[in-house]
């Protein structure tokens, strides 16, 4: 609106408007003057600043960062008395700084010691001439990393509060670096599987060796040179027009944000995502309510119907354990922790669970998987089911107990099972809490192959289509159809944050890292190109291409001020992801993520804010009443 005219500038004259041209401009003044020209803002970095600080004018300003000056190392803790020493070796010592984002030193010449301490208990000690640095158990939480091209081995370590510290020894030669690691990884891959080092076999010693080394792929494709960069640049501009909003009340962006209640009155928030296959929609469990939201054209969500009811046939309410879409996404497939034994099918068309499945007497149901990776595309009827120590086929159609017999395969042996995916042709990968692997091209027989621990229990597991990429904790190659021998073990790699990506991660946040299940994005006839994950209020993605490449940092994040509860890709893409907050649920643009920076990891985004208006959906109470929908959502009634 032109304020002198008092009118729209459509109906001005070419004069009128002429007296607003300048033929020079000078710079807005800073409100202090700058520390020298170079710091002088141009004309046209300063008018945003103007324009956020006008929009914005009614938000209290956030005070200037306090210099916390460097990071200091934390107090030793006390180390317990050595039985025997692994590995005894002598490096420089470097601590990382959370204000420079840098390592810098801290000692020219220490000792690092790696002992057993007790039954399979291990500890780190690095200790310098003239004092104490560090002591540490040895526990796959420390993240070790080598880098043999640096001479490098960086790691973190954890104060009794849960704050992570990055450290980094750097050793004098080859030689001296391959001792230590020797020595750790024994310590650590004992501790893990509390089976002596020199009693396991040779392949799994060095599959596991192999599995902390630096990313690098000797088989990676040549880069071109500007490759990346371009490929960034691409991203960057495909950001700028992706509008990852859905729409909602919410249109100014100087609203109050406390205008909508998006809590629930019981105090259940968002704690599942099923993403839809067949059908355009996901499905979100909030204790026991299911929210369903439409995937638009122009990839937002719109809150289609609530299911404000899971119960069991006989009018038992429950909160869903895990679900499963099924049978070309009309059915829902359930669990009720209260009865391990039982699976619910719910039909998604009327809203309600109209069958309980029990599977067996005595062996109950801990996880379940679909019969391959795209047959909830199809009508198949089967599915997988696991328990600690059996993997099985579910048979809905049977009478009585829904378990296949002939097709039931049970370990005497305490495997501790834990998460199953299959790929397309049906093959099965099973993971344990134990942190290993076991691969099978069909029910029933034992595992065609066997990967061992790399690291804690493993609770999710995805597969790529073709088999060949797997992911839980990690990342390599699967062999299904037949067992690898000695020198085709696949080769690992541990697809994790870099250990000061790690210690800043904590620092931000004050919390150990917790991971939700590793997803690829998927697509019938698709390839794989990126896995998502998430961390508290972190989410992850890598970039597929970059890892085969040896990139230094292959994944972006994106903040959040509150927990990611679950996370996935729109199917048949990897461009949008879905995520589910405590109380909101977004569709966001992967190119919306950032390079881990010090101030990526430091700023969560503004949730559910994109281009001045709201971007999330909200799951209230069972009436709709709580749902704040926007000028073009199409409600149906609630179930």
């Amino acid at each position: 609106m032109n304020l002198k005219f008092r009118r729209s500038h459509l109906t001005a004259t070419v004069e009128e408007l002429s007296q607003f041209a300048f033929e020079e401009e000078e710079p807005i003044p800073h409100a202090s003057p700058p520390i020298s020209p170079t710091t002088t803002l141009s004309p046209v970095q300063s008018f945003p600043a103007i324009d956020q600080a006008v929009t914005r004018r009614h938000r209290p300003e956030s005070p200037p960062p306090v210099d916390e000056g460097p990071t200091k190392a934390p107090v030793v803790a006390n180390h317990p008395e050595a039985i025997s020493v692994l590995a005894e070796e002598t490096a420089e010592l470097h601590l990382f700084d959370f204000i420079s984002g840098s390592f810098i030193k801290q000692d020219d010449e220490v000792t690092a010691t790696v002992t057993e301490v007790g039954k399979w208990q291990y500890w780190l000690q690095i200790t310098g001439k003239e004092r104490d640095w560090l002591g540490h158990a040895v526990i796959a939480d420390i993240n070790p990393v080598f880098n043999f091209e640096y001479k490098s081995f960086i790691f973190n370590a954890y104060t009794p509060d849960h704050q992570a510290y990055s450290w980094l020894l750097r050793f004098k030669d080859q030689e001296t670096i391959i001792r230590f690691q020797e020595g750790l990884m024994q310590a650590l891959w004992e501790q893990l599987n509390e089976i002596k080092w020199n009693k396991s076999k040779e392949d799994e010693r060095d599959y596991v060796l192999e599995a902390f080394q630096d990313l690098t792929m000797e088989d990676a494709p040549d880069i071109v040179e500007g490759e990346e960069e371009e490929e960034e640049e691409e991203e960057e501009e495909e950001v700028e027009d992706e509008d990852d909003g859905q729409k909602s009340e919410h249109y100014d962006s100087d609203e109050d944000e406390d205008d909508v209640v998006t809590r629930d009155d019981d105090g259940n928030v968002n704690s599942q995502l099923a993403v839809g296959y067949k059908h355009d929609r996901s499905f979100v469990v909030r204790g026991s309510k299911i929210g369903v939201f439409k995937h638009t054209p122009n990839n937002n969500l719109e809150f289609s119907t609530n299911i404000s009811k899971v119960q069991t046939p006989s009018g038992k309410l429950f909160s869903p354990k895990k679900v499963m879409l099924h049978a070309e996404d009309t059915n829902m497939i359930l669990q009720d922790e209260r009865n391990p034994n039982s699976l619910y099918k719910m039909d998604l068309e009327y809203g309600k669970i109209v069958d309980e499945w029990k599977v067996h007497d005595d062996i109950p149901v801990n996880t379940f998987a679909p019969e391959s990776k795209f047959s909830q595309m199809t009508g198949e009827q089967t599915f997988l089911g696991l328990s600690r120590n059996a993997l099985y086929r579910i048979d809905p159609r049977l009478a009585g107990n829904k378990l296949v017999d002939s097709e039931l395969k049970q370990y005497v042996s305490k495997n501790d099972f834990s998460a199953a995916a299959t790929t397309e042709k049906g093959y099965i990968a099973v993971a344990s809490n134990k942190g290993d692997i076991r691969m099978f091209d069909r029910l029933g027989i034992n595992a065609k192959t066997h990967i061992p621990a790399l690291g804690e229990p493993i609770i999710g597991l995805d597969v790529s289509a073709d088999g060949r990429w797997k992911d839980g904790k990690n990342e390599g190659k699967l062999g299904f159809e037949k067992s690898f021998g000695k020198d085709s073990k696949p080769q690992p790699r541990r697809l994790g944050l870099t250990p000061a990506h790690v210690a800043q991660f904590q620092h931000e946040t004050g919390a150990a890292l917790s991971f939700t299940a590793a997803r690829f994005n998927t697509g019938e006839g698709i390839s794989e190109t990126s896995i998502i994950t998430a961390t508290g209020p972190f989410i992850v993605t890598w970039n597929m291409k970059k890892i085969l490449r040896g990139s230094k940092d292959p994944y972006s994040i994106k903040r959040y001020a509150e927990e990611v509860k679950a996370d996935n890709f729109k199917y048949g893409s990897d461009k949008n992801v879905i995520v589910a907050l405590p109380n909101e649920v977004n569709m966001v643009a992967k190119q919306s993520f950032k390079k881990p920076t010090r101030e990526s990891i430091a700023t969560p985004v503004r949730v559910g804010w994109s281009n001045g208006r709201r971007d999330s959906a909200r799951i209230g109470g069972k009436d709709s009443g709580r749902y704040k929908l926007g000028r073009d959502d199409v409600v149906n009634s609630p179930y």
